[in-house]
C-alpha cells in the first residue's frame, strides 16, 4: 500500500513547467470549440461513448462552473489544447469526500506535459478542498489515460471493458496552499501575456493589411 504522501510529489515530477488556468463561465464557448475539435475516436475516448456534437454541447451547456472546476491550457492564439473537468462526487455520509478527473487534450498537444499539468493542477485543488480520493473512470483501452494514471500512482482495477483508477490524496497544508495560489497567479499572467500578444498581432495585420491596401 502506498504512502499518501508519497505520491503528490510524484504528480508533480510527472509534469513539466506548463502554465493551467482555472476557467470560469464565460469560457463556455472556448470550451466547446475544443471539444468539437476532438476527433471521433478522441471524443469516445473522453466520453466512454461515440458522443455526437448535440450531446457535447448539451454537456457544455450544463457545466456547473461554481460546484466543479474547470482547468485549461492554452496555446498562443488563446484556443484551448487541453482541458480538465474535475466533478465532486455526492457526499455520502461516513464516506471521505471525493471527486471525478477526465481530461482530454488536443493530438496536436499531446506529449508535451499537458495532461500530467491538468493532473498535478487538479489535485493540488482536490487536497485544498478536502478531497481525499480523486477518481477516474475511463474505457480500458484508453492507453493514454492508464499511463497517465500509472505514471503518478495511481492504482488502476479493470472490469467489464472499464477502468477504475484511484489516487489517495493526504490532506492540505501549508505548501499546497501557497502552491494554489501560485498556480492561480502563474495560469492568469500566461494567459494576459498570450492574450496582449495576440492583441497586438492582430492590430499589426489590420494595420499592414490598411496599408497594402492604400497602395
Amino acid at each position: 500500500m502506498q504512502n499518501k504522501s508519497s505520491l503528490m510529489p510524484r504528480i508533480q515530477n510527472a509534469s513539466k513547467l506548463v502554465p493551467v488556468r482555472e476557467l470560469h463561465a464565460g469560457h463556455r464557448a472556448a470550451i466547446l470549440e475544443h471539444f468539437l475539435q476532438l476527433e471521433d475516436e478522441d471524443r469516445r475516448l473522453r466520453f466512454g461513448t461515440q458522443t455526437p456534437n448535440e450531446v457535447i454541447e448539451h454537456y457544455v451547456a450544463s457545466l456547473d462552473f461554481n460546484k466543479d472546476a474547470i482547468f485549461a491550457v492554452f496555446d498562443a492564439d488563446l484556443k484551448i489544447i487541453g482541458l480538465a473537468h474535475l466533478a465532486y462526487l455526492p457526499k455520502l455520509k461516513m464516506q471521505a469526500l471525493a471527486a471525478e478527473f477526465g481530461v482530454s487534450v488536443l493530438e496536436s498537444a499531446r506529449h508535451q506535459g499537458v495532461g500530467s499539468a491538468l493532473l498535478e493542477r487538479a489535485a493540488v485543488h482536490s487536497r485544498n478542498t478536502r478531497v481525499e480520493t480523486l477518481y477516474v473512470h475511463c474505457l480500458a483501452n484508453n492507453t493514454s489515460m492508464m499511463r497517465l494514471a500509472q505514471k503518478v500512482g495511481m492504482r488502476v482495477e479493470f472490469a467489464y471493458g472499464d477502468a477504475d483508477a484511484y489516487l489517495k490524496l493526504a490532506p492540505a497544508t501549508p505548501a499546497t496552499l501557497v502552491k494554489e495560489v501560485a498556480n492561480k497567479q502563474w495560469g492568469d499572467f500566461d494567459y494576459a501575456l498570450k492574450s496582449n500578444l495576440k492583441n497586438s498581432s492582430d492590430a499589426w495585420c489590420w494595420f499592414l493589411g490598411r496599408r497594402t491596401a492604400a497602395l
